[in-house]
């Protein structure tokens, strides 16, 4: 052994070995460093983890959102059968221990079926019933709520059912009550004084006020009866030129200028006669429009033409006349309701009638002191065939 003094006084001893040497003491103080080296290091592993299981989660989103409707069903559909089949796998392996616990070990046996069962039991809950059970409540909930929705609507649907009904009684009574009681009064006057002069000519008054009430009759009959639809290939312009030959004379008299633009032959499936119907009602009001009016250089434009897709065929009857007025515009295909004296109030609600029958829509455009237009669109193959008139 050796003993050397320090210049503190103090003095050392050391051996082969170095006991209580520097070394010693360096492994000592490098105890706390070493366990805080390790719990960082398994804090950076913990949070690369979790940084690996974020970017996984946001991959696997990224993947979700360039999949397709079927795709992502089909992904999902897979998950849960592998997640059923490995329940199935756990629950053979733990059924098989659990059995060979029981009959062996009884106790432990009992302990694993208490443990491990009430896990499977959540397992099976989640995979199984819990799915059967919220499409089953969800279900139940919808239909809850549709038939509430429905009751609601079909409330307001007979509400204004009834006050259209009321409406267009109140319309009928008025169109056909009031010529009856004015033929009637003739007939009273020309029973009175049989052998007055007058009497050629209430008899003819009362003739006229009865040929009213039977157009109004045999109109609301036509706008209430289902004719039967005799679908067969048209071409609009055939309809348009025969529409426009009926009215050649008045034409000429009105000395009214007809404007005729057919861009396309218009080929649909449809009623020609009905089709006819509706041109020549359309047309023959705006004749009247202009008839009454007085409008100078009386004018009526035709037109004809498809949409830019092909699927659709349109028409356009328009005039220069004297325009509809807002109030009067929103009513127009309205039954009964009508701004002429000598109408009936079922042309254009009979033409509205039949151009949905043939899957098409009708739209008035007009403002006051600017004509009328009426804007009609069929489908080359219609929607539905209804038999409607």
């Amino acid at each position: 052994m050796h003993q050397t003094t320090h210049p503190g006084g103090g003095s050392c001893r050391y051996g082969r070995f170095g006991g209580g040497s520097q070394m010693s003491e360096d492994w000592e103080e490098s105890g706390p460093a070493r366990r805080r080296h390790r719990h960082h290091h398994r804090g950076a592993r913990r949070d690369e983890r979790r940084a690996r299981g974020a970017a996984d989660a946001v991959r696997a989103e990224m993947d979700a959102a360039l999949l397709s409707p079927e795709e992502r069903a089909l992904r999902d559909a897979q998950r849960v059968a592998d997640a059923k089949v490995r329940l199935a796998g756990d629950a053979l392996k733990f059924g098989v221990i659990t059995l060979l616990l029981l009959i062996f070990l009884p106790p432990v046996g009992l302990v694993v079926l208490l443990i491990w069962g009430v896990g499977y039991l959540r397992r099976l809950y989640r995979l199984v019933l819990e799915p059967r059970l919220r499409e089953r409540f969800l279900e139940e909930e919808v239909s809850k709520r549709v038939h509430a929705h429905l009751s609601d609507e079909r409330r307001v649907l007979e509400g204004e059912h009834a006050r259209s009904m009321q409406e267009l009684s109140a319309s009928i009574a008025h169109e056909i009550r009031n010529p009856i009681t004015a033929a009637k009064s003739l007939v009273q006057q020309m029973e009175e004084e049989p052998s007055a002069a007058e009497n050629v000519e209430y008899a003819r008054v009362a003739l006229e006020e009865l040929t009213r009430v039977e157009r109004s009759v045999s109109h609301l009959l036509r706008f209430a009866r289902d004719e039967e639809m005799r679908v067969a290939p048209v071409r609009l312009a055939d309809v348009v030129d025969s529409a426009l030959e009926t009215f050649r004379d008045r034409i000429a008299r009105g000395g009214i200028r007809v404007t005729r633009r057919i861009d396309a032959d218009g080929a649909i499936q449809g009623d020609a006669e009905k089709l006819r119907r509706v041109v020549i009602n359309l047309v023959g009001n705006a004749i009247d429009a202009l008839e009454e009016s007085g409008t100078k250089s009386p004018e009526v434009e035709v037109q004809l033409g498809e949409d830019l897709a092909g699927t659709s065929v349109w028409l356009r009857i328009a005039d220069n006349g004297p325009g509809i007025d807002d109030a009067v515009r929103e009513r127009i295909f309205s039954p009964f309701y009508t701004s002429r004296e000598s109408g009936t109030g079922l042309g254009l609600p009979i033409c509205k009638k039949l151009v949905e029958a043939h899957g098409g829509s009708i739209e008035a455009s007009s403002a006051p002191g600017r004509g009328s237009e009426f804007l009609l669109s069929f489908p080359k193959r219609p929607r539905r065939q209804g038999g409607a008139s």
